[in-house]
């Protein structure tokens, strides 16, 4: 997916509440055009829109063999980052109740009123409907199909079925991150191969970690809002297990790159290095709930954070791979 590193619905109707206060000097003036390009931007949540292009432009070097075209590569980024942002866009309308009450997300642009979910709604079909046809008439139809299906995932997949439904929700929900692997590769080669794949289950496999360690941080956050995320249902010692096992899946995974996609010294070694320092935040992140620890005690936040290190780094390292073979 060109989207996110991915809750049943609450029985209760949702009471929403007051629009922020502004000043009363200000009563009567609207909404500055800066506020209003910046509520918009935020709505296709930036970052995680950075995230997804780094696992979509080291690909293109690989399936190059080296520095991929420049015209390619940029309409490559521009639909990724409208499909991205349309994706994004629904998913803040479909989650706007819960992101009201939540502290990670009550600051989003919907929860603070700065833009109607109609308003949002169309914004979001436009973006989808530009990226469609720009990844179609300016890469080729096999990467637009691949994005498209990859947002048509995140809405009806993971955000309307399996987000509120299932503690499984990130683990098949967080497919649709992994897309990006293969529409970089497809924009450049036209076709699918083993390689992308192999990083489409890196990426398949790094989601929980990452997704899980950030929610054990805002754990009474998706609990209040009854979203089932793995910390919510299960103890601080099987969610570290969990995280601890996907991790290790997901190092083994990064490794079959060097025999499927043929990569020189570079790509192997960076990969056992990163992983290895992963592994030992994962065990670090294990020990700490073993010791009763609970809440800010367990620093999951450490391993949330270098989780987006190690990704950002390991596919650079595959994207210079092949610049030096």
């Amino acid at each position: 997916m060109f989207v996110t590193a991915v809750d049943p619905r609450p029985a209760a109707t949702t009471s929403y509440p007051a629009p922020l206060p502004t000043d009363p000097s200000l009563k009567g003036a609207g909404p500055s055009v800066r506020d209003v390009i910046k509520a918009y931007v935020g709505l296709m949540k930036p970052r995680i829109i950075e995230l997804l292009l780094i696992t979509t432009v080291p690909v293109m070097f690989l399936a190059a063999g080296g520095v991929p075209g420049l015209g390619i590569v940029a309409a490559t980024l521009v639909g990724g980052i409208l499909a991205a942002g349309s994706a994004n866009t629904i998913n803040c309308v479909l989650d706007r109740d819960i992101d009201e009450q939540m502290r990670r997300t009550r600051r989003r642009p919907l929860p603070r009123h700065a833009v109607s979910p109609r308003s949002a709604t169309v914004f979001g079909i436009v973006l989808g409907v530009l990226a469609t046809i720009e990844l179609g008439l300016l890469v080729n139809w096999l990467s637009s199909l691949l994005a498209l299906a990859a947002n048509a995932f995140y809405v009806f997949g993971y955000t309307m079925i399996l987000k509120r439904r299932t503690v499984q929700n990130i683990v098949w929900g967080g497919i649709a991150g992994c897309f990006p692997t293969l529409i970089g590769w497809t924009s450049v080669t036209g076709s699918l191969a083993w390689t992308p794949l192999v990083l489409f289950g890196v990426v398949f496999f790094w989601t929980p970690p990452h997704t899980w360690a950030l929610a054990m941080r805002y754990r009474e956050d998706y609990a209040s809002v009854d979203v089932p995320m793995l910390p919510v249902v299960a103890t601080p010692v099987a969610t570290a297990r969990q995280i601890l096992a996907y991790s290790i899946v997901m190092v083994i995974t990064s490794l079959a790159l060097w025999p499927v996609g043929g990569t020189g010294w570079v790509y192997p070694l960076a990969a056992v290095i990163l992983g290895v320092v992963f592994l030992r935040e994962a065990f670090a992140l294990l020990a700490r709930a073993n010791t009763g620890a609970e809440g800010p005690a367990l620093r999951p936040m450490r391993l949330f954070h270098f989780s987006n290190i190690y990704l950002a780094l390991l596919f650079i390292a595959a994207a210079i791979d092949p610049l030096l073979r």
